[in-house]
């Protein structure tokens, strides 16, 4: 499908089509609270996007900054999904920051290998009411 066979697409519409979100009910109800913005503004889910646009989404913990490649209506693999948008270099930067320092601060959160006995429960009990 290319650029001329499809003349306007809505934002929600095309965050679907990307894979960004499992239904058109999500993408709709993440624009309307404002989680998603198209080319820096806040907009509303029947936007018409062009190819050349910027979406800032969120994707899991991080915020990822897309500009638009092709403009679809019809939700297809993920690699053609894929194929849809080029992610900034920025964004890209600023994900991998923000997962070495998830992976950082995992390695410093301890997790006992099995449940407290029960003198080891009291002890904890004793240090929490002091």
């Amino acid at each position: 499908m290319s650029d001329s066979d499809v003349k306007a697409v809505r934002l929600d519409k095309w965050l679907w089509a990307a894979r960004f979100f499992k239904t058109r009910g999500l993408a709709r109800t993440a624009i309307q609270a404002g989680k998603v913005t198209y080319n820096g503004q806040r907009s509303k889910p029947a936007k018409i996007v062009e190819v050349g646009g910027h979406i800032v989404t969120p994707r899991g913990y991080d915020r990822m900054e897309v500009e638009i490649v092709t403009v679809s209506e019809q939700r297809r693999s993920a690699t053609e999904a894929q194929a849809l948008y080029r992610e900034t270099s920025e964004s890209e930067a600023k994900r991998a920051e923000n997962a070495e320092a998830r992976k950082l601060n995992s390695l410093y959160n301890p997790h006992p290998d099995k449940r407290p006995d029960k003198k080891q429960r009291r002890e904890l009990i004793h240090f929490k009411n002091q």
